[in-house]
């Protein structure tokens, strides 16, 4: 949504590293670029002056001129500045004191409302609410039918007391829906009213009687993120028509300019509650105005990308695979394949990559990365025997052959796969043996003071008569343990030529370490 912005932004930002102080006429220049940007990303005009007048103006200030990287603190005033127009803090659900909280949708014909209406209660859900979704849309053709179908994906029950396609009075079901709710203990109500033009004063109208019907809680107005600078008229409309709490773009994952997202919250004064990013259910989660910034400025968004990982990952299952990649163990393509599994459950690969700081330099290799692939690899491992999955390398060439034609594949393929996983398993096998890295665990260091002390051997004596012992206790190859009353023990009770006992020494008293 945001490539054309962020690609524009981040040349304008490259140009000023080379500069240890910026002049007026490069703040100038810069403000320039970023307006131009800001004005191409379909940016509504307002937003534009508002906007560069204060990066402008903080960037005269003492917080640049007294910086030692100009460059860094105009991209953070820059951050600071996209945060706050896109809202500042994270805006959460307003949930009432006794319930049901009502939430009411509204917005333009084909914005997403009802697939919206599923995700927002399956969001719910997730979070250990009981919604309860209200087909109030019976204007358009199966409109009731589509609510239906979302609630089963969502696994939330749908009050649908009317057919619609143009029979029923909405405003009675959405009253009706709020009783339904508190006899069958739903704390969450979701009305999804029927989509409407903003100058339809007839629908406009009917709007703002299920409002004054049932007194929600809060009031969503969805917005299309692509439609650009007229998503700043049609809010403004239902401001005036029927007033909304909050917004939420849908289809922030289309390939439009994204302007909308930096408009709507400054015009209408309603913060941007939560955001739709694909087609599945599991793409939606409220907005964050820091994270969004971020990925504008191609610097990430790694606590998204947390998030979905805690979301996604089974906890054991992660500690077991560490436990098993640290302590050196085989890592088998059966290991492989459920951490890929794993990795597709969090969603597009493309969408993962380019939460990573840094990535929009990359773009086009991230562009062309197929999910298939991965479902064509799944393909292969899957069409393996057990015993091939642990240990491929009994993987000869009628085994490929079988493989191939049982993953629909070819054997070229099968044989990179196989290829390019020996490499992984050598690599983690040295990640976990510390890389021969001094200080790692397993690593060069450890090894090499052992080989130092085994190749030092026995430190011989600068007296002579230690050494002599020394040397008749090395030549004895078995030495065995000095016996009872015996403390010359290995030396056979004659002592070497040239020493002598202390006058009155008595060898049966002597006793070691260890003896009693």
């Amino acid at each position: 949504m945001f490539e054309t912005l962020s690609d524009r932004l981040t040349s304008v930002f490259s140009s000023l590293r080379s500069k240890g102080r910026l002049s007026d006429a490069d703040i100038d220049a810069t403000t320039r670029e970023i307006r131009i940007a800001l004005l191409e990303a379909d940016v509504a005009l307002p937003v534009v002056k508002a906007f560069v007048a204060r990066v402008k103006e903080r960037a005269r200030g003492a917080e640049v001129s007294q910086a030692l990287n100009p460059a860094q603190q105009v991209v953070k005033i820059v951050n600071d500045e996209l945060i706050e127009i896109l809202g500042g803090e994270t805006r959460r659900l307003r949930y009432a004191k006794t319930p049901p909280t009502v939430i009411m949708l509204a917005g333009l014909q084909g914005s997403g409302k009802t697939t919206l209406a599923g995700k927002l209660a399956k969001w719910l859900r997730e979070q250990g609410h009981v919604p309860l979704m209200v087909a109030a849309d019976l204007q358009r053709p199966n409109a009731v039918q589509q609510l239906q179908v979302m609630g089963e994906r969502a696994q939330v029950a749908v009050y649908a007391p009317e057919p619609g396609n143009g029979v029923g009075d909405p405003v009675d079901v959405a009253r009706r829906s709020i009783d339904e709710a508190r006899r069958q203990q739903h704390d969450i109500v979701i009305i999804d009213t029927a989509g409407r033009l903003g100058i339809d004063q007839e629908l406009m109208r009917q709007a703002a009687d299920i409002r004054d019907a049932v007194q929600p809680d809060e009031i969503m107005f969805v917005v299309d993120a692509m439609i650009g600078q007229d998503a700043v008229t049609t809010a403004q409309a239902f401001m005036d028509g029927v007033g909304f709490d909050g917004v939420v773009l849908t289809k922030l994952d289309g390939d439009a300019r994204g302007g909308a997202a930096l408009s709507v919250r400054h015009i209408t004064g309603r913060p941007i509650m939560f955001a739709s990013t694909g087609e599945k259910l599991e793409d939606f989660d409220a907005f964050h105005p820091d994270r969004m910034a971020s990925r504008i400025l191609d610097m990430g968004d790694i606590l998204t990308l947390i998030e979905q990982a805690q979301k996604t990952f089974d906890e054991e299952q992660a500690a077991k695979m560490a436990g098993k990649l640290t302590s050196g163990e085989n890592f088998t393509l059966e290991d492989f394949l459920e951490q890929m599994m794993m990795v597709q459950k969090m969603g597009p690969i493309k969408n993962l990559l380019g939460m990573m700081p840094g990535m929009g330099q990359m773009r086009d290799q991230i562009n062309s990365i197929d999910d298939r692939d991965l479902d064509r690899i799944a393909a292969i491992i899957r069409s393996m025997t057990p015993a091939e999955r642990q240990d491929p390398k009994i993987i000869n060439g009628s085994r490929r052959a079988r493989i191939a034609n049982g993953s629909g594949t070819t054997v070229s393929a099968v044989n990179n796969l196989v290829t390019r996983f020996f490499e992984a398993q050598k690599m983690m096998k040295r990640m976990a043996g510390g890389m021969g890295i001094p200080g790692m665990p397993g690593g060069k260091g450890k090894a090499a003071k052992s080989s130092k002390k085994a190749k030092k051997g026995r430190r011989v004596s600068g007296d002579p008569r230690k050494a002599a012992l020394g040397k008749a206790t090395a030549a004895d190859e078995a030495p065995a343990a000095p016996k009872k009353g015996g403390a010359l023990g290995n030396l056979g009770g004659k002592l070497p030529p040239g020493v002598e006992l202390p006058p009155g020494f008595d060898p049966s008293k002597l006793r070691l370490p260890g003896q009693k």
